[in-house]
């Protein structure tokens, strides 16, 4: 009797999620990113949250003053993207979110279930890791719902594809 083979339906291409701010070391977790899903067939998720001075709704400049934001948020990831592009042959997701970027990028998460991990890259200055990278992998690491991978922010492009 001969057995049927049956087969399971192609599981999604795991997504790569990618903070994109100001800071020199975006670019490494880009890189990282970018290389690591084009090798594994996975997908890239790039998110900016920009930052919004307090709400000065007086004559309508807090609508201006997000209006810039979100301008200058989809620049930079249009920006990020076409490096991705260049880099690794993938194009890229792009979403602007306003509020904490803490809070945005776990609400992102939840809210797409193909993204499996988190990629941030440290700060190489005396300040530290940075804010984002100590406030995610500090003590609520323990229960973020994918892993995090934090980029050293002062490796190479060498470097980074030997890890990628």
């Amino acid at each position: 009797m001969s057995r049927k083979h049956r087969s399971e339906p192609p599981a999604p291409a795991r997504k790569f999620l990618v903070v994109i701010d100001e800071t020199p070391e975006c670019d490494r977790a880009v890189y990282f990113a970018s290389r690591r899903a084009a090798r594994t067939g996975g997908k890239l998720v790039m998110l900016a949250v920009p930052a919004l001075a307090g709400s000065q709704e007086w004559l309508g400049v807090g609508e201006l003053m997000r209006q810039e934001a979100r301008e200058e948020a989809e620049k930079r990831l249009d920006e990020f993207a076409a490096r991705a592009h260049n880099l690794a042959g993938i194009d890229s997701e792009r979403v602007v979110r306003e509020g904490k970027k803490a809070e945005e990028i776990l609400k992102l998460i939840e809210a797409d279930h193909e993204i499996a991990i988190l990629v941030l890259a440290a700060g190489t200055g005396a300040e530290g890791p940075g804010p984002l990278v100590s406030s995610l992998a500090g003590t609520g690491s323990g229960s973020f719902p994918i892993p995090i991978t934090i980029v050293p922010g002062h490796l190479d492009d060498a470097q980074l594809d030997a890890l990628s």
